[in-house]
């Protein structure tokens, strides 16, 4: 008949209100009115074709967020789903994890605290390396604040990171972070130099016990592994720098659009809330001149007896006598500073010597 079982149930719960009221006899079914939904446009099924012809293939619910952000045409994961399956396009879902545990425990503020780690996965297609996403989400809103793509998973890295997310979002009281030793040293009054960058700023770091103790990065974790390959091969990114570009379009979309299912709105619709009752705790990025070398990988380095320093494999002088300590910055872009002394928020820093990267 092609009755759909809702439909079905409809029509059951209709004869059985007839049946109380007496009207058993005279009740019909009445007609459906057929289906009125437009025809999907050329260009929606191509990209439906595309998407779920990869592989991987999208998830439905990938494949409706795409043409949602490409086309604006918006449909459900449904329809995706039924359409997919009288295509011969339905991705094989005979495997399934098991569901994540939900974990109910948030922080109230906006910028309170801000859950990150890494996820290294074989993220390009056809790859056979590894590279690495470092990503930020919000704990209070779930607002995925940054998630960018390194070749692997390093000190500049971080800092390349972390500076850019905090100059487009402000910064946060405190990440959320496991015992990597980028983070946690075991001496308890010692800093890594991440955690010295992040202590210049007033950002704290809190320690999770367990992977499962920071679900909410976890499953985003999830998401994107699902979501980005899959979405990569379709298009054939095969470079970092493409892979980047597509994940600055995805992120916000995925905040403004994409209904979480914890809070049954989208992380977007969440912040603006948290603003409008005034619960946010996130400072702006400050205007300060250490900025550049607070976020770059420092070592001491001591001026040579001929008024030298080693940059790369060369020597070259510099406006600090022999035998002095001078300390050398090298920024996450290769750029390299050598600095008088180390970013010091009484003073201001002396550059001595700066070689770009051409």
């Amino acid at each position: 008949m092609g009755l759909g079982r809702a439909r079905f149930y409809e029509l059951y719960s209709n004869y059985l209100h007839a049946c109380a009221h007496g009207q058993a006899d005279a009740w019909s079914p009445g007609r459906s009115g057929g289906d009125h939904h437009p025809d999907w446009s050329a260009a929606v099924t191509a990209l439906l074709t595309k998407l779920l012809s990869s592989k991987p293939a999208s998830s439905y619910s990938a494949a409706a967020s795409e043409l949602h952000r490409r086309l604006g045409f918006q449909t459900d994961r449904a329809s995706v789903r039924r359409w997919a399956l009288q295509n011969r396009l339905a991705p094989d879902t005979r495997y399934k994890q098991a569901p994540q545990p939900v974990k109910r425990w948030q922080v109230r503020d906006w910028g309170a605290l801000w859950q990150y780690d890494a996820s290294p996965h074989a993220w390009l297609p056809s790859s056979l390396d590894k590279q690495v996403l470092l990503d930020l989400i919000d704990d209070a809103t779930r607002y995925n604040t940054g998630a960018r793509l390194y070749p692997s998973e390093t000190l500049l890295s971080h800092f390349d990171f972390l500076s850019r997310t905090f100059q487009a979002h402000g910064l946060p009281l405190a990440l959320y972070v496991d015992y990597h030793s980028f983070f946690y040293t075991h001496n308890p009054d010692a800093f890594t130099q991440l955690g010295a960058a992040l202590h210049f700023y007033g950002v704290a770091l809190r320690y999770a016990p367990t992977p499962q103790a920071k679900g909410k990065i976890e499953r985003r974790h999830d998401y994107w592994q699902k979501r980005l390959p899959p979405l990569l091969a379709a298009d054939q990114i095969l470079e970092l720098c493409g892979a980047n570009h597509l994940l600055d379009q995805l992120l916000p979309h995925a905040n403004q659009h994409e209904i979480h299912r914890e809070l049954g709105t989208t992380p977007h619709a969440a912040r603006d809330l948290a603003l409008t009752e005034k619960r946010s705790v996130l400072r702006p990025a400050p205007a300060c001149p250490w900025w550049p070398y607070v976020w770059s990988q420092r070592t001491h380095v001591r001026v040579g007896d001929d008024g030298k320093v080693p940059v790369h494999d060369q020597r070259h002088s510099i406006a600090a006598p022999p035998r002095a300590t001078v300390v050398r910055c090298l920024r996450p872009d290769g750029d390299l500073f050598y600095l008088q002394h180390a970013p010091d928020p009484k003073g201001k820093p002396l550059v001595l010597l700066h070689c770009p990267v051409f």
